[in-house]
């Protein structure tokens, strides 16, 4: 796909490293906040519901508002302690105010989002296609964090990530090189997988293996990617999901029959097939020998 415009590859890849850094430092507040702001939400809901008052708040709580603070001290952030990366080395890891440690998630999600943004400017170089794979891969990144933490999958998030692949094949091969029908079959066949082994799991075992968010991302997965693409996506994650699984409880980090969160597998599966999905289904096709 040829290129919009030309420019030295150094300064593509670095104004991608520093957007992806800038981007990394954003979505912390969304890890950070939106768990709490659905649990405000819920609370808000329940007490609707109930016909009991809501819960006083006295400050706005939301991704813009309030500016951040040190959850140890609650002292506000100046601007030079918000740097992505950089405040992080300076300040030694440690809040400037009171000396507490700082959690290592903030330097990591502005690291991987950086990463994330060179590979995928390698991969599809200043084309069309580059927009719209940022804003799977950093999106990708926020769901897998939040699930990894709490184990939700936002609907305000993965919704908007199903109906955006959806939107985008209709721009194909310029936006995504999925057609309308790839996506859409690819977000119902996706949903409907997981909603299938789900029931199956339930009525096998009287116990639910999964939750809903998994079935919406990877409909979402679906709608960017294509059906074809499904049992790959399926494949690469339940692998990994079992061996970081095993590993966990190998090394005592988790009990055994604790869930394990399998959201992170399917945005990191859904990922590389976006950059590399038919050479990663090649090469199992050639060492499987079914090619």
């Amino acid at each position: 796909m040829s290129a919009m415009v030309a420019l030295p590859s150094w300064f593509f890849y670095a104004a991608l490293i520093l957007l992806g850094l800038v981007v990394g430092s954003f979505l912390n507040v969304v890890i950070v906040r939106l768990p709490h702001m659905m649990e405000a939400r819920w609370k808000a809901d329940a007490a609707e519901i109930l016909d009991q008052p809501p819960a006083s708040q006295e400050t706005a709580y939301n991704l813009a508002v309030p500016r951040s603070s040190c959850p140890h001290c609650g002292t506000q952030l100046r601007a030079i302690d918000n740097l992505p990366v950089i405040s992080f080395l300076i300040l030694r890891g440690r809040c400037a105010h009171c000396r507490a440690g700082i959690s290592w998630q903030y330097p990591a999600v502005e690291l991987i989002a950086a990463a994330m943004a060179l590979l995928v400017g390698m991969r599809f170089g200043a084309s069309i296609v580059l927009p719209f794979a940022l804003v799977l891969s950093w999106t990708l990144l926020a769901l897998a964090a939040i699930d990894w933490k709490t184990q939700l999958l936002p609907d305000s998030i993965t919704l908007p990530l199903l109906w955006l692949g959806l939107l985008a094949s209709l721009g194909a091969p310029l936006t995504i090189a999925v057609t309308p029908t790839d996506a859409i079959i690819g977000a119902a066949g996706g949903y409907l997988i997981l909603w299938l082994v789900f029931q199956a799991f339930l009525l096998l075992t009287g116990k639910e293996g999964m939750g809903y968010g998994d079935f919406k991302l990877l409909a979402a997965i679906g709608a960017w990617v294509g059906w074809q693409q499904l049992p790959l996506v399926l494949l690469m994650a339940s692998v990994a999901g079992a061996l970081v699984g095993g590993l966990l409880m190998i090394t005592g980090r988790i009990e055994r029959g604790r869930a394990i969160p399998f959201g992170p597998w399917l945005a990191l599966s859904g990922w590389l097939t976006l950059l590399a999905g038919d050479t990663i289904l090649h090469a199992y096709l050639t060492l499987s020998g079914l090619q």
